[in-house]
C-alpha cells in the first residue's frame, strides 16, 4: 500500500512540474495572423525564411503580443549594407531605440560602440562578432530587469535597466540591403 501512495504521489508531482512548463512558441510564421508590418520595407517569406528588403527605406515586422520575461532565440543572415535589428519591450507601434531595447544586426554600423551586438545607445558589444553574408545566431534573454544578448554563443551585452519592463517584439530592415531571419522562438520564462 506504500508502495502504491508513493507512486501515485511521484504521478501527481511529474503532472504538474509539466504543467507548469512554459511552452516554447514559433514567432514570425508565415500565413499567421499574430504578426503585423510597419514601415516601408519589403518582408516576404521564401521557403520557410523570411525576408526583409530595405530600398531606402525602414521598415518592421511586429508581434501582435506583449511579452515581459522570455528568452528568445532566431538565426540572421545580414547583407553588407543593410542596417537591421531585434527590437523588445516595443511599447508602442513607433519603434526606436527609445521606445525599445534594440539589440543590433549592423557590423559596419559608423559609430562601433552600437554595432551587431550591442544594445544601441545602452550598452556597446563586449565583443565584436562577424556577421556578414552568412547564417548567425542570436539568443536574448529579458528577464525582469535584466536584458542579455549572445551572438553565435558569445556574450555581447548586458544592462541592467528599468524603463521597459514589457513589449512588442520587432526586426527591423533599414535603409538599403537584405536581411534574412528564420527559426524564430519565444521562451517565457
Amino acid at each position: 500500500m506504500k508502495y502504491i501512495k508513493l507512486v501515485a504521489f511521484l504521478c501527481i508531482t511529474l503532472i504538474m512540474a509539466c504543467s507548469k512548463t512554459k511552452k516554447t512558441q514559433k514567432l514570425f510564421v508565415e500565413n499567421d495572423t499574430q504578426w503585423k508590418t510597419i514601415g516601408d520595407a519589403n518582408w516576404s517569406f521564401v521557403k520557410g525564411e523570411l525576408k526583409g528588403v530595405a530600398d531606402s527605406s525602414m521598415g518592421f515586422i511586429v508581434t501582435k503580443s506583449v511579452y515581459s520575461n522570455f528568452e528568445l532565440n532566431l538565426e540572421f543572415k545580414p547583407d553588407s549594407t543593410v542596417n537591421s535589428g531585434v527590437f523588445v519591450r516595443c511599447n508602442n507601434d513607433a519603434i526606436s531605440a527609445a521606445g525599445c531595447y534594440e539589440i543590433n544586426i549592423w557590423d559596419l554600423h559608423p559609430n562601433q560602440d552600437n554595432r551587431t551586438g550591442a544594445i544601441v545607445t545602452r550598452q556597446k558589444p563586449f565583443k565584436k562578432v562577424e556577421t556578414l553574408n552568412q547564417w548567425n545566431t542570436y539568443k536574448i534573454i529579458c528577464k525582469d530587469n535584466v536584458i542579455k544578448a549572445w551572438v553565435n554563443n558569445v556574450l555581447t551585452a548586458e544592462l541592467i535597466d528599468d524603463q521597459h519592463i514589457e513589449g512588442k517584439i520587432a526586426l527591423q530592415a533599414f535603409e538599403t540591403g537584405i536581411i534574412w531571419f528564420r527559426n524564430i522562438s519565444i521562451t517565457p520564462l
